[in-house]
């Protein structure tokens, strides 16, 4: 598999002397992979955790729209399709899980042009679904899907392919290949609108470029994005208005703020113990998308803070397996790969509890393996796939 001839930065430093630390982790890296072949690692964490955390969202739906179907309508009909899902999610893992890493290298540039071309179609009229003023999906040949998901996949694939192929350093390589990625994945999230979308593609490029060369540039980049987002918010009455719902949601508690309010009323009526599957009352309409993007605040309701701890804990404890696999990578192309995969996981689920707890502004992106959604839960099987594979061939080195 081929390699560049530098090494990935310590993230946690702003500048890095490239050829001691080169020699360092390189020499780290070997013997990590005399360990692996030593003490095999242990991937079932990685798909039985989220199996837990699926399994945890069907329930949650199940309960939430059990009430909502019409007549001669299963109540459990959301419930199956996200089963439908979660099986369809689980076989492409296997067949990611079975694919050669150097064949995912190669394809990594089709499958990203593939999903820029898909994202850019959500903008042709007769292609594209509008749904609540957005431009976010596709109806192909009846099915509707989102093409955000496939471009937060092909995003990491691509572009730590790039990376590690790069002999460009400093401010060469952050322009090529990360901005130029970046910007380029972004376009037409921008004309979608999809702000948390942008929010996702840019934090990616950038945590990516931190691993391979380091926090100087992606930090000036960052700072530069931060008034660009400020001036989105601006220009756009709708994002004012969630900007200011997140501010002061009780300025208004039946309009702007209601969803927000809502949520926390979830929290603080579920207690410690909750009040019991099926028996929360936010699912009455009181509270909009509740197996969607507001899934969390419904596991607080009915299953209390004891659910919720529970809850972060397994994405806690899938995080520490992830990072153990990271920690083994002894090739620059493996590391940013670990890393960026997992962040296309992770970060959602940030932008996620963070809306949901009014943390940061609401952004719409759904939580991870919870929320009911097909086109996330089928994609985020298929970033599974890809971590095991790249686990197994850690344990064969």
């Amino acid at each position: 598999m081929p390699s560049s001839g530098s090494w990935r930065a310590d993230p946690w430093r702003f500048e890095s002397g490239r050829a001691g630390r080169a020699g360092v982790m390189a020499a780290r890296g070997r013997g990590r992979t005399l360990r692996s072949r030593a003490v095999p690692l242990k991937n079932w964490p990685l798909w039985v955790t989220p199996m837990v955390l699926s399994l945890c969202g069907i329930l949650m739906i199940a309960s939430l729209t059990s009430g909502s179907g019409a007549e001669g309508v299963s109540p459990y009909g959301a419930a199956f399709k996200q089963c439908r899902f979660l099986g369809l999610g689980l076989l492409l893992m296997f067949c990611c899980a079975l694919t050669p890493l150097p064949f995912i290298r190669r394809m990594s540039g089709l499958l990203w042009l593939g999903a820029l071309l898909m994202t850019l179609g959500t903008l042709v009229p007769g292609i594209g679904v509008k749904v609540g003023g957005a431009r976010r999906w596709l109806s192909v040949l009846g099915f509707q899907f989102q093409p955000l998901e496939i471009l937060t996949l092909a995003v990491p694939l691509f572009l730590a392919d790039r990376l590690a192929a790069s002999r460009r350093q400093g401010f060469q390589c952050f322009c090529r290949p990360t901005l130029t990625v970046a910007l380029f994945s972004a376009f037409p999230l921008f004309f979608q609108p999809n702000m948390g979308g942008l929010i996702l593609v840019f934090a990616l490029c950038m945590s990516m470029h931190v691993v391979n060369q380091g926090w100087k540039y992606p930090l000036a980049g960052g700072a530069f994005l931060f008034f660009i987002f400020l001036l989105m918010i601006y220009m756009e009455g709708y994002r004012r208005e969630r900007l200011l719902a997140f501010l002061d949601p009780w300025s208004e508690p039946t309009g702007r703020g209601f969803q927000i309010i809502q949520g926390l009323v979830a929290f603080s009526n579920g207690g410690i113990f909750g009040v019991g599957v099926g028996k929360g009352l936010q699912k009455l309409d009181y509270l909009p998308a509740a197996h969607t993007d507001y899934i969390f605040p419904t596991i607080g309701e009915e299953f209390g803070l004891v659910g919720t701890l529970v809850v972060l804990a397994l994405y806690v404890f899938w995080t520490y397996k992830v990072y153990r696999v990271y920690r083994r990578a002894a090739e620059p192309y493996l590391a940013v790969l670990i890393w960026g995969v997992a962040a296309s996981i992770l970060f959602p689920m940030f932008l996620n509890l963070g809306g949901v707890m009014k943390l940061t502004p609401l952004t719409g992106i759904p939580l991870p393996f919870l929320s009911a959604g097909g086109s996330a839960m089928v994609f985020m099987w298929v970033k599974v796939g890809i971590l095991m594979r790249v686990g197994k061939e850690l344990q064969q080195r």
